[in-house]
């Protein structure tokens, strides 16, 4: 297996799907994108920075013999670029754990329910990435905690499977209250809202952040 190389520099053209999809990305030849090995078995993890300053985490995407990186509105957004605009690439190895961040929320979700985190640690790498994405993609922190409840929840009632159009129906139901939802899960006194508040939403800081 090749060895990764630290960092590859190069510049190239922001492209477009063209057919009304949307989509934005970059082009990475065959060359640079095997510079980085499948840490998997199967996708290359990267983390590419543009133009100097939006950096993410990211798969190199096959496509034709080379590869591609997909670039989102967000990102577009952030560096006023359009598709035909230059942009300056730099790729380096991911080597994070997950190959993405891990949300929080999920991540205290887990260290509560050992039978929940070791099936979940059984998935493949891009099945635990979508559903860290699934979780991540909530827009405020009551959103994150309900969907990690329910994402670990599902795991443990289908046996570490994940049953995609059953997930998207329990995705959509009611959020509940956290803490009412933790105690029933895990047991009482797992989280409450006194003055020690120990984990989950009373596990933060004063910045905001979960200890």
């Amino acid at each position: 297996m090749a060895k990764a190389v630290k960092t590859v520099k190069f510049k190239t053209t922001l492209d477009s799907s063209g057919n009304g999809s949307g989509w934005h990305f970059i082009s990475v030849s065959r060359v640079v994108g095997e510079k980085f090995p499948a840490q998997d078995g199967r996708s290359r993890r990267v983390v590419c920075a543009l133009n100097g300053k939006a950096e993410f985490q990211c798969a190199l995407m096959p496509s034709g013999g080379e590869f591609f990186i997909m670039v989102n509105k967000e990102i577009r957004a952030r560096l006023a670029i359009l598709s035909g605009h230059t942009v300056e690439v730099s790729l380096r190895s991911d080597e994070s754990k997950y190959g993405m961040a891990m949300p929080a929320e999920l991540e205290e979700v887990l260290k509560q329910d050992p039978d929940g985190d070791r099936l979940f640690h059984e998935l493949t790498a891009g099945k635990r990435r979508s559903l860290m994405w699934i979780v991540g993609k909530g827009k405020d922190e009551d959103t994150r905690i309900h969907r990690a409840l329910v994402v670990v929840g599902h795991l443990n009632d289908n046996g570490g499977k994940i049953m995609g159009e059953k997930l998207q129906q329990e995705l959509k139901r009611p959020k509940i209250d956290p803490s009412a939802a933790f105690e029933a899960s895990f047991g009482e006194g797992v989280i409450s809202r006194n003055a020690s508040k120990p984990q989950t939403r009373g596990a933060r800081s004063k910045t905001g952040r979960f200890s």
